[in-house]
């Protein structure tokens, strides 16, 4: 166990878990982050606020996150827990068989998991991860991904978004991936590994480019979540506002840009950002994203000349 002295649990759980969760993606251990800012030191916290699971390394898909996993967890599955005492957030990872005796919403989330449509669908297709179906509700109307592009693919882990791409490009043009979690390869997909907020992972990703435009950048990053509503929405929309800069660096005049953004005080301001700056913005929740989920898509197309 080890303790992080901060007294901002989401700044240590971005810091520090997500170091520790790391370590853990290199031995193919999938884990989730779990925080609760109630919890006493001594206690063993099993909180609704989930953060993230990593992907283990087999063949097999696994839960990628809240929203998008698609296979549970394993009886070897590692399970990271976040308590906040006195003496700062304190991490500690267990076996899967250590935790049998779940709360009745985590046992209520992940039996509604299981029962999932797009989930199920993902696993009979050979989709990475459920999330595959809001990018193709999208693409069926707006066509967006077209054979000759190059897409960026921002918070690309599992997969499912980049391995969409390359089915409709169908071996022309590419796919550059990136994400802070490490992602099986898959046939034509470039794929880096960092944190997007990183100088030096931006400028790796640029270099990836080599000069060239992308014709399309997508983003469905979202931060590791607190729980805490304020702190979220602030964290959600820095990385929105880094994905816009990307943006506007990569895309030539005509150039399109999708991002996930989650509602909140700072939505409508970002969304009029975006009507300056591209002919058309249209609001998209796709029916495979969670009716309880205040995530929504922002399309941008048309990004006007310099």
């Amino acid at each position: 166990m080890s303790t992080v002295e901060h007294r901002d649990v989401a700044d240590a759980l971005h810091q520090s878990a997500g170091g520790l969760r790391g370590e853990l993606c290199k031995n193919s251990i999938p884990l989730l982050a779990v925080a609760d800012a109630r919890a006493d030191f001594h206690e063993l916290v099993y909180g609704e606020c989930v953060v993230q699971l990593a992907r283990h390394g087999g063949s097999e898909p696994a839960l990628a996150d809240q929203d998008d996993g698609v296979a549970p967890m394993g009886e070897t599955s590692q399970v990271l827990f976040l308590s906040f005492g006195e003496r700062g957030l304190h991490l500690r990872c267990f076996g899967e068989r250590a935790v049998a005796k779940r709360t009745r919403s985590s046992r209520r989330w992940l039996d509604e998991h299981e029962r999932d449509v797009y989930v199920k669908r993902a696993r009979e297709e050979g989709w990475r991860s459920r999330a595959v179906f809001k990018l193709e509700e999208i693409q069926r109307t707006e066509r967006i991904i077209r054979p000759g592009m190059t897409v960026v693919d921002l918070g690309a882990a599992p997969g499912g978004w980049s391995q969409y791409a390359t089915r409709i490009l169908n071996g022309r043009g590419r796919v550059i991936a990136l994400d802070i979690l490490p992602m099986d390869a898959l046939a034509g997909v470039e794929f880096l590994q960092g944190d997007f907020s990183s100088e030096a992972v931006l400028e790796a990703l640029l270099e990836r480019l080599g000069g060239e435009p992308a014709q399309l950048v997508m983003s469905d990053m979202a931060p590791n979540m607190s729980g805490i509503a304020e702190l979220d929405h602030d964290r959600s929309m820095h990385l929105v506002e880094l994905a816009l800069d990307f943006a506007r660096r990569v895309l030539p005049a005509g150039g399109d840009f999708l991002v996930k953004v989650f509602q909140g005080r700072d939505f409508q301001p970002f969304v009029k950002q975006l009507r300056e700056l591209f002919t058309t913005v249209k609001v998209h929740k796709p029916q495979a994203s969670r009716g309880r989920s205040a995530e929504l898509y922002l399309l941008a197309r048309g990004l006007a000349a310099r």
